[in-house]
């Protein structure tokens, strides 16, 4: 795996993608910010050695490096998902490979179902915490040292002072930002009533399909994270109605203008 990760890095490298700063991870119908970087270049995974291609339809799967906030950005419209038929390592290695290139910050959004029946549709959720439901692990198998510890601290995964931060951009901006635990599920079906009672048991204020792998990964990397979730449709169980993906799209384009404005206003202090 590492010389994987390191011919990919290499490859990006003469591609001209030198020395960026941060990580953007845009989930599911979410990609405003990457047309806002003042882009140097975009790079298809296709053409990448080793990357994984995405499968799902709504997402990009491309690379694009540039300029936002004052900032070099390396910005993955489209991600990888355990439910692709992906392992734990090809669905991280992106975030491996960034962290080769140089990144030391991690921005990660997703599209995920209100658990929390006082939110609704088109919130934004800062993740706070989350839960793995997944069944299994970036970080199985044999460590290397040269990536991280044995056993990294996930005490705080979602670092506390950007989190703060976050916060308070979005009320000078006057966009209403939740916090609250995202709950990680394999997918690719949605849940049923009886999971959904679970989920909001367990402490879940959302649920997707993402995330906590990448998370997961970069904190064993030693790179600080933040995450934001648009609240696409409400989990009632008591009043469950079927979902159309297409309409989680919709929504989740939505709030896109929002989560920009937060994420970039954001860069300008890390």
């Amino acid at each position: 795996m590492l010389q994987q990760l390191s011919e990919s890095a290499d490859w990006l490298r003469k591609e001209g993608i030198v020395d960026p700063e941060i990580g953007i991870v845009l989930g599911s119908g979410l990609n405003q910010i990457a047309a806002q970087i003042n882009s140097e270049l975009e790079i298809s995974y296709a053409d990448i050695p080793h990357f994984p291609l995405s499968t799902v339809e709504f997402h990009e799967g491309k690379l694009r490096y540039g300029t936002l906030g004052g900032k070099k950005v390396l910005a993955m419209q489209g991600r990888f998902h355990y439910y692709e038929g992906y392992s734990f390592n090809q669905v991280v290695f992106p975030i491996r490979v960034m962290k080769n290139l140089g990144i030391h910050t991690l921005l990660l959004s997703n599209a995920a179902g209100a658990l929390n029946l006082k939110w609704k549709r088109g919130d934004l959720m800062l993740i706070d915490d989350h839960i793995n439901l997944q069944p299994g692990n970036p970080l199985i198998g044999k460590n290397d040292d040269s990536l991280g510890t044995r056993f990294p601290d996930m005490s705080s995964p979602y670092d506390q002072e950007i989190n703060v931060r976050l916060l308070a951009i979005a009320e000078k901006l006057n966009i209403t930002l939740r916090k609250g635990i995202y709950a990680s599920v394999s997918g690719p079906n949605l849940e049923t009533r009886a999971e959904y009672r679970f989920l909001k048991i367990i402490g879940a204020d959302a649920v997707g399909m993402s995330t906590v792998p990448e998370v997961i990964a970069a904190r064993h990397l030693g790179l600080r994270c933040a995450a934001i979730s648009v609240l696409t449709d409400v989990c009632d169980p008591e009043n469950l109605a079927k979902v159309d993906i297409a309409e989680i799209i919709a929504v989740a384009a939505t709030a896109d203008d929002k989560l920009t404005k937060i994420f970039t206003t954001l860069l300008g202090f890390l």
